[in-house]
């Protein structure tokens, strides 16, 4: 920093300025002083800095060990928005969100004196191993169990399961049939209950639910039912790879979609629109989630507090080609 304010000609402090984001420092200063940090290609010390404050520039993400897109999309928009803050993100990955796992990935992002951690893992039982940790590192839970966490950001998905079984019945169908996803996830079990919400509201029959995973094979395995059964003409699955699955089942056995059967999804993952036909499904905006996640990480003291506090992001329904009017 010595180096960058005498070939800048301003102070130590200005250069300190300039590198927090200090609004007072005029703007040609501030060129004046970037460029300096270009020529000498001078990056900060981010270990002085976590001696000098007690916490590095880093922040910790626990998430668990998976190739699924809403898990892996979220730790991409972390990484993202930590970037764009000028943050590092070390990441802990765990191959069970137990106790044990959950408790040692926080001893180890503890030892890198992260300023904050932010947990994906969306299962009832990480929410319990959190549930005893210490509170002096600002800690937040995205789809975690709100009567427990101290800070969580949640996807609405129980509205959004509403609005994607409404939207097959306003189009005509008698009742909607749901591939669900694994029981221990939040998730999964907030998207059965906004469909069953919506089918009762309407007055429909509620159908049970086919238990699936996340897979486009599980989901294969129970529309293998469901396509010999001629009053199944509209399914809600749990996500885009289940309602992959579904739709390859039905062609197999000559269902038509939509023509015969229509078919919603969720996550909206990028091969979505080339499905055949092109999937109608939920986005989540997994990049509000993560964005609403550091703003509740700054707005914890580091003592922690005891109040909880609650972000929702509310999903949108994209409609393409996969739904239509039921056979007459």
């Amino acid at each position: 920093m010595t180096d960058v304010a005498r070939l800048a000609g301003v102070s130590h402090m200005t250069v300190s300025r300039v590198l927090n984001g200090h609004p007072t420092v005029r703007e040609q200063t501030r060129l004046r002083v970037q460029a300096a940090i270009a020529q000498l290609g001078y990056r900060p010390n981010r270990a002085a800095r976590a001696l000098v404050t007690g916490r590095s520039q880093m922040i910790g993400v626990i998430a668990q060990s998976t190739s699924l897109y809403g898990p892996a999309s979220l730790l991409t928009e972390v990484e993202r928005i930590a970037a764009q803050d000028g943050l590092a993100v070390s990441v802990s990955c765990v191959p069970r969100p137990d106790q044990h796992s959950i408790s040692e990935a926080v001893d180890r992002l503890l030892a890198h004196r992260v300023a904050g951690i932010i947990v994906i893992a969306p299962i009832e039982v990480a929410d319990v191993a959190l549930y005893r940790l210490p509170t002096d590192v600002p800690l937040v839970t995205i789809d975690g169990d709100i009567q427990r966490s101290a800070a969580v950001v949640t996807i609405d998905q129980v509205s959004a399961a509403r609005e994607a079984t409404r939207h097959l019945l306003d189009a005509g169908h008698r009742t909607v049939w749901h591939v669900a996803g694994p029981p221990d996830r939040f998730g999964s079990a907030a998207r059965q209950k906004g469909w069953q919400e919506a089918l009762v509201a309407a007055g429909a029959d509620v159908p049970p639910p086919l238990p699936a995973g996340w897979s486009a094979a599980s989901g294969y395995e129970c529309a293998e039912l469901l396509a010999r059964m001629p009053e199944a003409t509209a399914i809600f699955a749990a996500n885009d790879h289940v309602a992959l699955g579904v739709l390859r089942a039905l062609q197999e056995h000559g269902r038509r979609v939509p023509e015969d059967v229509s078919v919603i999804g969720f996550d909206d993952v990028p091969e979505a629109a080339y499905f055949m036909p092109p999937l109608t499904t939920v986005r989540p905006h997994f990049d509000a989630v993560a964005r609403a996640s550091f703003e509740l990480l700054g707005a914890q003291p580091g003592s922690g507090d005891g109040g909880v506090r609650q972000r929702t992001v509310v999903p949108t329904l994209i409609s393409r080609a996969s739904v239509a009017a039921p056979p007459s």
